[in-house]
C-alpha cells in the first residue's frame, strides 16, 4: 500500500482504523491525522487494540517508521494471531508519507539521544559482576561486586573506562548448601584460584576504545582495549561492550570477558599443566558478565 492508496482507504465509509505502532513520545511528534496509537514493542499491545476495535472483523491499517523497520509487519502478525481478520500494512510508514508531500501532526520533535560528554562515577553498589566457572561436568555461577571505576565520554565517544573489582565479595549462587557453598567461596579465596588475601582486587584499564560502526541499538557500540590485573599479574585483553543511557545523567556499561585464569597464575586443575586430572579438571577460562550503572559528575 503507498501513500495514495492508504488516502483512499481512508475516505471509505467505515473508515478504518488507522494505527500509529511506535512509542508514545513518536506519536507525539509525528502520526498521520485521524490515527490511534498502540505501541507494538509493548506486551499490552493486542489489549490496547481491543479497546479500540472490540468487533475482530474491523479494517485495521497499520503504520510506523517505514523503510529499515519491520514494526508495521510485526503488528500485523500479532493481530492476526489474536484472531483479527483484516489487517493491512501501509509499509512505506511516516518516512513515506511525508516524502509524497503529504501532511503529519504532532510537535515534530522526535526523540534523539542525549548528547554526552564528561565523566560518570560508577556506582559500586548498583553495578555487579556475574561470574561463571565450569569443569567437565559441572559449572558454578554467582556474583563479585565493584569497588570502584569510571567511564569518560566526549560528544557520544567512550574515551577511556576503569573499574575495580572487591574480589574478597565473591558470591556462589548455585549451591545451596551452605556447608558446600562455604567450601567453594574458600576455594576461590585460596592461591589455587584468586589469593584474595594478597590480592584483594582485581583490576581492568582501557588503553584503546574502538567504535563499532556497524552496532545497532542493542548490541555492542565499543570494543575496549586494555589491562587486566588479576593476582597481581597484568595481561592484555579485548572484548565488546555496550554503553547506553535512557536519561543523560546514568550510564550502564555491560560486557562480557572470558578470562584464560592460568595466564594470571591460577593452574589448579589445570589439563594444560596436569595430567590425570580425572574428575577434578576445572576448565581454564572462567566468564565474567560485567554491568556497570555510572552517575555523571557536576
Amino acid at each position: 500500500m503507498n501513500p495514495s492508496e492508504l488516502q483512499k482507504r481512508l475516505a471509505t465509509s467505515p473508515v478504518p482504523l488507522l494505527l500509529h505502532v511506535l512509542p508514545e513520545d513518536v506519536f507525539a511528534a509525528e502520526h498521520i491525522a485521524g490515527s490511534q496509537n498502540a505501541c507494538v514493542y509493548e506486551m499490552a499491545f493486542v489489549s490496547k487494540v481491543e479497546e479500540f476495535a472490540p468487533e475482530k472483523s474491523q479494517l485495521i491499517i497499520v503504520y510506523g517508521a517505514g523503510a529499515g523497520s519491520q514494526d508495521s509487519e510485526a503488528a500485523v502478525a500479532k493481530l492476526k494471531a489474536a484472531g483479527f481478520t483484516d489487517v493491512a500494512a501501509f509499509t512505506d510508514g511516516l518516512a513515506g508519507w511525508s516524502a509524497a508531500g503529504l501532511p503529519l501532526e504532532g510537535s515534530g520533535a522526535l526523540p534523539s539521544p542525549a548528547l554526552l560528554s564528561g565523566s560518570f562515577k560508577v556506582d559500586a553498589g548498583e553495578s555487579l559482576i556475574r561470574w561463571t566457572g565450569r569443569n567437565l561436568f559441572n559449572h558454578h555461577s554467582g556474583t563479585i561486586k565493584l569497588a570502584d571505576g569510571d567511564i569518560v565520554l566526549r560528544d557520544n565517544t567512550l574515551v577511556s573506562a576503569r573499574f575495580t573489582i572487591a574480589m574478597n565479595s565473591i558470591a556462589c549462587e548455585d549451591l545451596t548448601d551452605s556447608s558446600w557453598n562455604q567450601m567453594l567461596i574458600q576455594h576461590l579465596h585460596s592461591d589455587d584460584f584468586f589469593d584474595v588475601a594478597k590480592h584483594p582486587s582485581a583490576e581492568f584499564v582501557a588503553d584503546a576504545v574502538e567504535p563499532l560502526v556497524s552496532c545497532t541499538d542493542g548490541t555492542p557500540n565499543y570494543r575496549l582495549r586494555g589491562r587486566f590485573t588479576l593476582r597481581g599479574v597484568t595481561r592484555e585483553v579485548a572484548f565488546p561492550i555496550l554503553v547506553a543511557t535512557a536519561d543523560g545523567q546514568r550510564l550502564t556499561a555491560q560486557g562480557v570477558l572470558d578470562l584464560d585464569r592460568t595466564e594470571f597464575g591460577s593452574i589448579y586443575g589445570s589439563g594444560r599443566f596436569f595430567r590425570f586430572l580425572g574428575k577434578h579438571i576445572v576448565n581454564d577460562h572462567i566468564h565474567l558478565h560485567v554491568k556497570l550503572h555510572a552517575d555523571r559528575q557536576a
